[in-house]
């Protein structure tokens, strides 16, 4: 049975017993604040079994992406090394919100397992929680007593995270027979893989907050399957990279490396490839880029973990083409694999081959990097007559260089020397804990939906939006929320959120600022500042009241402020072309990565690995002002999701869709999913202007433009600051140009002269304070100089490593105001393996109260204590000497 078909077949028993498939959720939990990475299938469903959110069906069944690398769940280091353990990983999994408990999932797992799977029931066992007697009475239905057991906390009791929704569980699991481990006691009793678990059946009764355990509203159901692993068990396999989910991959590694498919099958460095490189294509088509920081972090240290045992293995490495190597090369086998159950990873492989190859080479580049670091910890190390790297030494050149340990020790060792790793692994803890601590603080201060917020969402049906086709309404006021409690009314000068039975007012979402406008009664007025959905689609309103008295059950007249939606409409359809744009001028590649929609402005994020230069930048505003000046129609639809993206319309990152959406289409230009307000042709936008370009993060630019009116002031603001100029030059403002650009050169010409001037002075009134001396086989010069900045000091320095050809020269000066003394140390390299300016520099600045460092061939420092610089400069002789 190939993996297809275990996961097509699970879906399709639980949906004829009235299961709703549920697409995968994207690895980036969407509203969960303590959880890195989705690492479960219940996790887009927290909301359900917490009662703060409401879903059309009761049952539901899933395949769901899942992550375990950082934070708790954290299974990196062990993958590669077991059959089982992966980063990247689909769970199977089946759930009742409130319907069927116990009796029903142990049933419907029983049939599955045992009728649809076909796994012979003398080989299956089951594991139940310590105290669930329940459990342990409804499996004795299917097998006997005596193959089933009970186990603690540890192993039954199941927890997504510090806090949120947990309860009991029971495993089933697979004898994999006598030759795993012979005479092995059973299940729990042991860590060998002889009994599988192959499923997880959590039964959701209680939720874990920050102080204490409470029972959900209504128990639930929550089961996990990992694919993998029922794959293996189908397949009559003993190990996960034995099954057709990785042998495309190892195929494709096995023809860059010549080895044979068996030989790369079993290899340790292999799976541990094959694993990331899963890993890594799923994050990035998610939205996650290599980063110091949070999911980046993870994501580069899986990058870099690939590369190095790339290394290990042999792994061509990156050249200009397919057949050169590199990771980069083997992403394509993971999207030809897995794009039928996950079809938009083919719109994202260039994306996902462009940054794994970015990461590639800036790892290459970190190496490079770190590498002069620890060359300079060795040499101490040395110097002192000691033979361990301190741990801290080892984490700073991981944490912050993002050089792995094991490179380190491996170093280490060519140079005698060993690592303190418990040291290591003390430091990289405490670093956990710092992360723990940190996560907890925020998921405890930003602790979910307020509670009358959730009430009200069981309570009442979804606010009716009626503002895509008019933007008055009479409206019934609902409830009134003041400062976190219900009331019935609130006076003028009070501030309140209202719920209506109706709105016209668009609620912030996808990246568009909620609605402004005004409610009027008979005796009341109302100012609407803000549009929320802080309960699933429940819409409030919050509002200040300028006059009169407003109670709940007043019938009043809202009406949505029509200027600002109109410019709010104008940047979300802008936003839009400019998507379009972004991707047919700089490639496929391009991805949303988040967005801002306001009245005055437009913000887009996106993924591109360059700034963008001034020709993509021209070419970018003109093309969509082009589609602007066209005047296209911007067309809206409701269809299927599933149907919607068919016909190619985009499904932005960080989303929730339901089965109906809304699809808004410009010519066959542009198409996305999104419930946003829009003009109705896109000659309503007027004009486009991008008004800045930057780096939001690695891998990540961001765009913000003006349109209509606010473009047209921009403009007008700048021909005001032209003419201005042009004033100030005395030219007419289009000869600006060419007269500012005469006068710089004029101004650096005579920069250079002062400069050369200044220079020759200072090299006349230099102080040889030493000549050139011998001190053992090397030549030293060491001078004091006026008073000077760094930037001189340095070119002095090498104008005299010029002179001296061969050894060690030592510069030092005071700063004009005297409050400083600077010293440059530079080594030729025939030298510099034996005496490290960096090494030299940072005595010497001891004598200055200050420090430094660089690099074995150059090095500077600095310290406040002028006086003692002519000491600071005859140190370097017995400094040399100590070090010779």
């Amino acid at each position: 049975m190939q993996s297809s078909e275990v996961r097509s077949q699970f879906i399709a028993y639980f949906k004829e017993r009235g299961h709703t498939p549920v697409d995968s959720a994207s690895l980036i939990p969407g509203s969960d604040p303590t959880l890195l990475f989705t690492n479960a299938g219940m996790v887009q469903f927290k909301g359900v079994f917490l009662g703060e959110e409401n879903r059309p069906y009761v049952r539901a069944v899933s395949s769901q992406k899942c992550m375990r690398a950082g934070g708790k769940h954290n299974d990196l280091e062990q993958v590669g090394k077991t059959a089982r353990h992966h980063t990247f990983f689909e769970m199977l999994g089946n759930f009742s919100f409130g319907d069927y408990f116990k009796k029903e999932a142990i049933l419907y797992a029983w049939e599955l397992v045992t009728e649809v799977f076909q796994l012979p029931q003398k080989q299956l066992w089951i594991t139940v929680y310590q105290d669930d007697d329940d459990a342990e009475t409804i499996w004795q239905r299917y097998l006997p007593k005596d193959r089933i057991r009970r186990l603690g906390k540890r192993d039954n009791f199941w927890q997504m995270g510090e806090i949120g929704p947990c309860g009991p569980c029971s495993e089933i699991m697979v004898d994999q027979g006598e030759a795993i481990h012979p005479g092995c006691p059973g299940p729990g009793a042991c860590d060998c893989d002889r009994y599988l678990e192959i499923w997880n059946l959590v039964f959701m009764q209680y939720n874990q907050t920050a102080s204490e355990m409470m029972p959900l509203p209504n128990p639930s159901i929550d089961t996990g399957m990992g694919l993998e692993r029922m794959t293996a068990v189908c397949q009559g396999v003993l190990s996960n990279y034995e099954t057709d989910l990785f042998h495309p991959i190892f195929s494709a590694i096995a023809k860059l490396t010549k080895q044979s498919l068996a030989e790369t099958v079993v290899s340790v460095p292999a799976r541990v490839i094959a694993d990331h490189l899963r890993a890594m294509t799923f994050l990035i088509h998610d939205g996650v880029v290599p980063s110091n920081e949070g999911r980046g972090y993870v994501l580069r240290r899986i990058i870099r973990r690939a590369a190095r045992f790339a290394k290990k293995l042999g792994l061509p490495p990156i050249g200009p083409d397919d057949a050169s190597g590199g990771l980069h090369t083997l992403t394509g086998a993971v999207i030809d694999k897995m794009h039928i159950p996950y079809p938009t990873l083919l719109q994202h492989r260039d994306q996902i081959r462009q940054m794994v190859q970015r990461e590639e080479e800036r790892f290459e580049e970190t190496l490079n990097r770190g590498g002069v670091f620890l060359e300079e910890i060795i040499a101490s190390i040395q110097k002192k007559n000691e033979t361990v790297i301190p741990g801290e030494a080892v984490f700073k050149l991981y944490d912050t260089y993002g050089f792995p340990m094991d490179i380190t020790t491996d170093i280490a060792q060519e140079a005698g020397l060993s690592i303190d790793e418990p040291g290591f692994h003390r430091a990289m803890e405490e670093q956990r804990e710092r992360a723990r601590r940190f996560a907890f603080q925020i998921a405890a201060s930003t602790g979910g939906t307020n509670p009358a917020f959730a009430l009200l969402n069981e309570e009442r049906p979804p606010t009716p939006f009626t503002g895509y086709e008019h933007l008055s309404e009479d409206v019934t006021v609902m409830a009134i929320l003041k400062s976190g409690q219900w009331v019935n009314a609130v006076s003028s000068g009070e501030e309140a959120d209202l719920l209506f039975d109706v709105t016209p007012f668009y609620s912030e979402g996808g990246g568009q600022v909620g609605d402004r406008g005004t409610l009027v009664s008979s005796d009341t007025l109302v100012v609407i500042e803000d549009t929320q959905r802080p309960a699933s689609k429940i819409c409030f309103h919050h509002a200040k009241v300028v006059d009169g008295t407003l109670t709940v059950g007043t019938r009043a007249h809202v009406e949505v402020d029509s200027e600002v939606r109109q410019s709010t409409a104008r940047n979300h359809t802008a936003t839009h072309l400019l998507h379009a744009v972004l991707r047919d001028v700089l490639g496929d590649h391009v991805k949303q990565a988040g967005s801002l929609v306001h009245p005055d402005r437009l913000r887009f994020d996106f993924n591109h690995f360059n700034a963008l230069s001034p020709k993509e930048m021209d070419r970018i505003e003109a093309d969509v002002n082009h589609r602007i000046l066209q005047s296209v129609p911007v067309d809206t639809n409701v269809m299927e999701v599933k149907e919607a993206i068919a016909s190619g319309a985009m499904a932005l990152f960080g989303e929730k869709y339901g089965d109906a959406v809304r699809v808004v289409s410009v010519s066959d230009f542009s198409r996305e999913l999104c419930g946003g307000t829009h003009c109705r042709n896109t000659g309503q936008i007027g004009l486009f202007k991008i008004v800045r370009e930057g780096s939001v993060s690695s891998g990540v630019r961001r765009i913000e433009a003006v349109t209509g009116v606010v473009a047209y002031q921009w403009m007008k603001q700048q021909e005001t600051y032209l003419r201005e100029v042009s004033g100030l030059l005395r030219t007419a403002p289009e000869d600006v140009l060419e007269k500012t650009t005469r006068l710089l050169l004029q101004s650096k010409e005579k920069d250079q002269q002062i400069e050369k001037l200044k220079f020759g002075q200072m090299i006349t009134a230099c102080d040889p304070l030493l000549e050139v001396t011998k001190v053992g086989d090397v030549s030293l010069l060491v001078q004091k100089m006026p008073p000077s900045d760094m930037k001189a000091l340095r070119l002095h320095a090498d104008r005299l490593r010029n002179q001296l050809k061969s050894g060690i020269v030592v510069v030092g000066a005071g700063d004009e105001a005297g409050e400083k003394a600077s010293l440059v140390v530079m080594v030729t390299p025939e030298w510099a393996g034996r005496f490290s300016a960096s090494a030299i520099v940072q005595e010497m600045a001891k004598e200055l109260g200050g420090t430094g460092g660089g690099t074995p061939t150059m090095a500077q420092a600095g310290g406040k204590d002028v006086q003692k610089l002519d000491a600071a400069l005859k140190k370097s002789v017995e400094v040399v000497k100590a070090i010779g």
